[in-house]
């Protein structure tokens, strides 16, 4: 009997890194997305080894980052383009209660492989700073774009509206926020987020930046990227005056005051538990592949692999990504 013929639901990094994985096992498959965006598309792409106000290392980074790289690395040698932009993070600090805390946990062993070194002297008008090593940014659009192009030249890509009844047991929901939005999952803690697209002459492309409550991420040619509001209410992807506001002031204390926004992008996180991603099958009949939240170029191809070994081998996911434990929590 031939394999079956999955059908992706929806072409974010879920969906493309899915794609890929079974690509590669000659897996057959047909990709369906709508088209019109999504958070994926106007994500920053950024990779932060250790973030947050407790200056915590990314959920299983040591096992995520390294397959993500390789990953990314060999797509770009598929699609004879360059994606994956390794930059040490600049992590800043504005009161002393901030830097005291980030010395603190500095000197625990799972923080301090990522720290490159400490600044005695941290730019003006900041308490104290910190180098780490292991950060980087996905051109996320680029992955998509690129990735969509190669798919529909070999008739695996589709553009159509995804149905939210559509639960047949061929089926790999990667339909992010939308999924979410249904219900499907229960109780979700979906995000909007703004982010500015900015242009600044002399501005310090060598790193990023993270701090006054947000990041500023170098994508090239004098451009960046600078984010992110926070919003649990209005979950649309329609910018607001407020999030332009919001993210120039964050532009404004890591880079400096003169810039140009020539784009202000809006999308909604999937996420159901901080970003930590769920996969498997649902009881409904469908599978599913979630929860990446904000930390989608860090996690998806690993677990993306993970859930292809699962739909083609029967090798189940360990049980910190497996949908059923999740369910059954929240329950």
């Amino acid at each position: 009997m031939p394999p079956p013929a999955w059908t992706i639901l929806g072409q974010g990094l879920a969906g493309t890194c899915l794609a890929w994985r079974l690509l590669e096992r000659g897996t057959p498959f047909t990709i369906i997305d709508r088209g019109s965006g999504g958070s994926s598309r106007v994500a920053a792409g950024l990779v932060n080894p250790v973030t947050g106000r407790q200056f915590e290392p990314s959920w299983r980074i040591a096992e995520f980052l390294p397959e993500a790289i390789a990953f990314y690395r060999d797509i770009e040698r598929i699609l004879g383009t360059s994606l994956w932009h390794p930059l040490p993070v600049l992590r800043l600090a504005q009161t002393g209660d901030e830097w005291r805390k980030i010395r603190h946990k500095a000197g625990q062993p799972e923080v301090a492989r990522w720290i490159d070194e400490a600044l005695a002297d941290p730019p003006g008008g900041w308490t104290g700073a910190v180098v780490l090593g292991g950060g980087g940014r996905l051109d996320t659009r680029a992955f998509l774009d690129r990735s969509r192009a190669h798919f529909e030249s070999v008739g695996l890509y589709r553009q159509d509206e995804i149905s939210l009844d559509d639960t047949n047991r061929e089926l790999v929901r990667c339909d992010g926020a939308a999924g979410l939005l249904s219900g499907r999952l229960g109780t979700h803690r979906c995000a909007k987020g703004e982010i500015l697209t900015l242009r600044a002459t002399g501005w310090d492309e060598s790193m990023i930046r993270v701090g006054a409550g947000g990041w500023l991420v170098p994508i090239g040619n004098g451009c960046f990227k600078a984010g992110s509001t926070y919003e649990w209410q209005t979950l649309d992807e329609s910018p607001t005056a407020e999030g332009r506001a919001k993210v120039a002031t964050i532009a404004t204390r890591l880079g400096g005051a003169d810039f140009e926004i020539f784009a202000h992008d809006a999308g909604v996180r999937p996420i159901v538990r901080r970003s930590q991603p769920l996969i498997g099958p649902h009881p409904e009949g469908c599978w599913i592949f979630n929860g990446l939240g904000s930390k989608g170029s860090l996690y998806a191809p690993g677990v993306a692999r993970r859930l292809a070994d699962w739909l083609v081998d029967g090798i189940e996911a360990d049980p910190s990504l497996d949908l059923r434990n999740f369910r059954m929590i929240a329950s």
